[in-house]
């Protein structure tokens, strides 16, 4: 059987470092997205994600697509990266366009590939038990010609996650298991969201997939034809003096579609392997209020100079200031030189709303 570093069926990991992290405003903003942001520790999370990938799947198959604002900001962070092996989407177009950009790249390069595709912005520590699921999700890519995807087990009713239901076992290995799909499930309500954890058969859509190239081009071609035409005409052009044109015509003309909606939801092949790691979509303020480390009271101040009294499950974030909280309780505050943001914790999933008035305000330096 083929492996990750096999010849026969090569491995390239695709990462997904579009948009700009709505959700974690006011510290993400469009010219400093939130991949690119060193949240916890000294490396961001897109240097997090490539550092993981790297006993599995050599440098030079580890492909980042961007934009081209944040391009330059890639490349510094990622100097271990062949520069070719940074794709610049004209626009963003959600993810399968761009899922679909790389799957063009790679099949020129390998037309027996396996694609990874995954977020930059999601926090795993534990490493290991991440690649032991990845090899396992790239063996079953080779065996079965189907899509697959990775499904957390949910530990609480999550509202902010997509939801994957799981039908009868199709593989199983050295205690990993792949499922056929039923359903997938969108964000839910809380009373839904419950009923799911209840039931024990619904896992949390992780946006992690794999799958041999050929099967997610065929795939495409057959639930977003329109876009596969698009595809078919950038591929050609790739490597000549034409790319740069052709790709920005046929970005202007694509519809904004995630993977998840435009295909994974209608094809009738698809499998989910549960996660066998810890995992956490780094998507906004609860999120950071969730993995950080708290007082006995619950609360998470990072400033290094605060006064908390009788507060309890709060979050403050303000660098270089004295932060003093007292008599509250579930409130996320956030600092930065030019905003303040304050919000109730369970509702940091809504800083859209935020960025959707600054912009029908016109305050773009906010943004």
């Amino acid at each position: 059987m083929s492996t990750a570093s096999g010849t026969n069926n090569p491995v390239f990991a695709v990462i997904m470092a579009g948009g700009s992290g709505t959700r974690f405003w006011p510290y993400s903003r469009r010219r400093r997205p939130k991949h690119l942001l060193e949240i916890f520790g000294g490396t961001s999370l897109l240097q997090e994600t490539v550092s993981r990938l790297g006993p599995l799947i050599p440098p030079e198959r580890i492909l980042v697509v961007t934009a081209r604002e944040h391009a330059r900001a890639v490349i510094c962070q990622l100097p271990e990266l062949p520069g070719e092996n940074i794709i610049i989407e004209p626009v963003g177009r959600n993810t399968a366009p761009c899922i679909g950009l790389a799957a063009e790249y790679i099949q020129r390069r390998a037309k027996d590939a396996i694609m990874v595709a995954l977020p930059a912005d999601q926090l795993i520590n534990d490493r290991d038990g991440f690649r032991r699921t990845l090899a396992f999700a790239i063996e079953t890519a080779i065996l079965h010609e189907s899509l697959i995807t990775i499904g957390m087990e949910p530990t609480a009713p999550e509202t902010g996650y997509g939801y994957i239901q799981t039908g009868e076992l199709a593989e199983e290995s050295k205690g990993n298991k792949a499922y056929q799909v039923r359903a997938f499930r969108e964000k839910p309500s809380p009373a839904l969201a419950r009923e799911f954890l209840s039931r024990g058969d619904h896992l949390w859509n992780s946006g992690i997939f794999i799958w041999q190239v050929k099967v997610i081009r065929e795939a495409l071609k057959k639930y977003l034809p329109a876009l596969s035409r698009l595809l078919g005409k950038i591929g050609p052009a790739m490597g000549t003096t034409k790319e740069k044109k052709t790709l920005a015509s046929c970005y202007r003309q694509m519809e904004g579609v995630s993977i998840d909606y435009g295909v994974m939801e209608k094809a009738d092949k698809v499998l989910v392997i549960p996660g066998g790691f810890d995992w956490r979509d780094m998507g906004s303020w609860d999120a950071f209020w969730e993995l950080a480390d708290k007082d006995p009271q619950g609360n998470a101040v990072k400033s290094g100079n605060e006064i908390v009294i009788d507060t309890k499950n709060c979050l403050a974030v303000s660098p270089g200031k004295l932060v003093a909280l007292v008599g509250v309780e579930d409130l996320l505050v956030v600092e930065t030189k030019d905003t303040l943001l304050v919000c109730k914790r369970g509702r940091s999933q809504e800083m859209r709303a935020v960025t959707d008035a600054l912009a029908g305000q016109g305050k773009k330096e906010y943004l």
